[in-house]
């Protein structure tokens, strides 16, 4: 009984005819996944609405093409030749759009080929997956870490001048990058740091500005690397 949920409810034959319910019932389902794949996309993201709508009209758009070349090997090379002329042009996305491009014509493919229920598992599966992972941990930059950015007069030896404090307040220190400012009369020092208690932060920024001279100071999260595939 449970087996034949998953069965398709197209009937397979040499033609690529299909009943008008059959057609309906798999448009249906697609827009209602694409919906509802459109707002597991927005959760807790930031987007566009052209994108979200793209996004839940694509399942619908995957199964139309899947159902007229289903069994009909000529018209399947006309749609490849048909793709292969379009040039897309497009800024770079990032892993998440990507993914939900993939998993939105994934389902397109399901409900084109008739497995309805499939598709509605595979996508209750991996949204209930997306929902876990975002609101989780798993995968999160480390909140200790921080990008420190001193200015100290040309006078001062930064290579040592700051060690006392940050052994008091940090568990490791990188010095990335040394830029000298206002005609050589200033040092821009930026670190990598690692706090050893974020609630500290105020106490270390107060005992570096008794040491470079009331300077400017810049401590701020380490920016997050960019998730565009490529």
């Amino acid at each position: 009984m449970l087996d034949s949920w998953f069965q398709s409810i197209v009937v397979s034959d040499t033609t690529t005819s299909f009943s008008l319910n059959t057609f309906i019932i798999c448009t249906v389902v697609s827009l209602g996944l694409g919906v509802l794949i459109a707002s597991i996309y927005m959760f807790r993201n930031s987007y566009t609405k052209g994108f979200v709508v793209t996004l839940a009209l694509m399942p619908a758009i995957v199964q139309m093409v899947i159902m007229l070349v289903n069994g009909n090997l000529g018209a399947g090379v006309a749609v490849m030749g048909a793709f292969s002329l379009v040039r897309f042009r497009s800024a770079p996305g990032t892993a998440r759009e990507i993914s939900s491009i993939f998993l939105a014509m994934a389902v397109g493919l399901a409900t084109g080929m008739g497995y309805l229920a499939i598709a509605v598992l595979f996508v209750a599966v991996l949204g209930i997956a997306s929902i876990v992972f975002t609101v989780s941990p798993f995968g999160a930059g480390n909140v200790l870490e921080r990008s420190l950015r001193i200015t100290i007069p040309e006078s001062l030896d930064y290579t040592e001048v700051f060690d006392d404090i940050f052994n008091k307040y940090l568990k490791k220190w990188d010095l990335v990058c040394v830029k000298t400012s206002n005609m050589g009369s200033l040092f821009k020092l930026e670190y990598q740091v690692k706090m050893k208690n974020a609630a500290d932060e105020k106490k270390m920024i107060d005992g570096l500005r008794c040491r470079n001279g009331n300077l400017e100071i810049l401590c701020s999260r380490m920016a997050a690397g960019r998730e565009e595939l490529l």
